[in-house]
């Protein structure tokens, strides 16, 4: 065990990649380790989609946030030459005053961002595949889209590469622990010793944390395509959606993207699933009631898609406590930074905080405003 890494990153998903591209655009010495290659289908950043936004109901301490992870996506297309943000705008329907809508709107006002108001008929003399729900209303942020998932990721890790990094692919990390002022990962092939650690370890992360003073909840979540006609086309002018329940917790919902190919509509819900014991052991099989929720759903909002799945898909969601990002120094280890519980909404941020992971493991801090997002907010939890 002769190489001493700057830096190791424990799982090489979608933040993963993107930390280990930005250590080693630095210069670092940096290797990646994770069982399954960049790009794979065995976790959360997959299904060929994943919708960017700017207006952010959740917090808006994400805005400044999101406006950098938008100039590193574009930064990151033009360095490997293909489009991976792809601008079609999404349409986001709730309670005029709910957390959804006028969440949009308060985080737009309070950061200049361009959105507008519409009413379910304007709603529907636009965009005639929609229907909203009697008594909601609708936002429409036309700036907003999709990444196109896996070739982000992959453009990461190629990048990583081409600057030097280090990737360790079938090799699954068990254990770690200190070594004095450095920190030795043990995997299934060998013991690797660095500097610091980042783990971005997805729903394997409540393995890896171990003594965190906060739970992670791993959910399954399905996707589903729909054949659908020519009003449900990107082609067509169709922006992505996110509806919020009428009649369920606050912020949860279903969320879509226009036909892209002959796959049709993507839709899956927001929340909720299934609790998953072994990510590794997910059950991936098409699930009755989760197939009847998005054909129900379907059938309220978005009359003319529902009637043929073409595909199915199965990812996690890593909750947090409070459904907030948790980026921070391990509690008994400083030479351990980590990113966790990204609770189903953190692939869009993933450029970002790949540089945020990168700025506490080589510098001991960063200039991004992520204090809303440490673990110390839960230091009360159990007391």
């Amino acid at each position: 065990m002769s190489q001493v890494y700057d830096c190791i990153v424990v799982g090489t998903g979608g933040v993963g990649a993107a930390t280990l591209f930005h250590l080693a655009r630095r210069g670092a010495r940096a290797i990646g380790v994770d069982r399954f290659a960049p790009g794979h289908d065995r976790g959360s950043s997959h299904g060929e989609t994943r919708l960017f936004r700017l207006a952010y109901f959740e917090h808006e301490g994400y805005v400044p946030l999101l406006q950098r992870a938008r100039e590193l996506w574009l930064e990151l297309g033009e360095q490997v030459g293909t489009t991976l943000y792809h601008e079609l705008g999404i349409l986001e329907v709730g309670d005029r005053d709910g957390p959804v809508v006028g969440g949009v709107l308060e985080s737009a006002s309070r950061h200049d961002l361009l959105v507008e108001e519409l009413s379910p008929s304007m709603v529907e003399r636009r965009w005639p595949g929609f229907t909203i729900p009697a008594g909601q209303s609708a936002v429409f942020e036309p700036t907003a889209g999709y990444l196109s998932v896996e070739a982000c990721v992959e453009a990461h890790a190629q990048l990583a590469r081409a600057h030097g990094a280090v990737l360790d692919i079938g090799s699954e990390a068990t254990t770690w622990s200190t070594d004095g002022d450095d920190v030795l990962v043990s995997t299934s092939r060998r013991e690797y010793r660095a500097r610091r650690a980042v783990i971005t370890a997805g729903a394997w992360a409540p393995q890896l944390l171990g003594t965190v003073a906060f739970p992670l909840d791993v959910r399954r979540q399905s996707t589903f395509w729909f054949a659908a006609d020519d009003r449900y086309g990107a082609a067509s002018g169709m922006p992505a959606f996110f509806f919020e329940d009428t009649d369920g917790p606050p912020g949860h919902g279903h969320y879509g993207v226009p036909a892209l190919d002959r796959r049709g509509v993507k839709v899956a819900r927001h929340h909720g699933g299934r609790p998953v014991d072994d990510p590794s052991a997910l059950d991936r099989t098409l699930d009755p009631a989760e197939l009847a929720d998005a054909t129900g759903f379907l059938a309220r909002c978005l009359p003319g898609v529902g009637g043929e799945m073409t595909h199915h898909a199965v990812c996690m969601y890593t909750n947090s406590p409070d459904g907030h990002f948790v980026v921070d120094r391990h509690s008994h280890a400083p030479q351990v930074q980590f990113a966790a519980g990204l609770s189903g909404h953190g692939f869009k941020f993933a450029s970002v905080l790949g540089e945020v992971l990168a700025d506490l493991a080589l510098e001991g801090g960063t200039d991004h405003p992520i204090e809303f997002l440490g673990a110390q907010r839960f230091a009360n939890i159990g007391r």
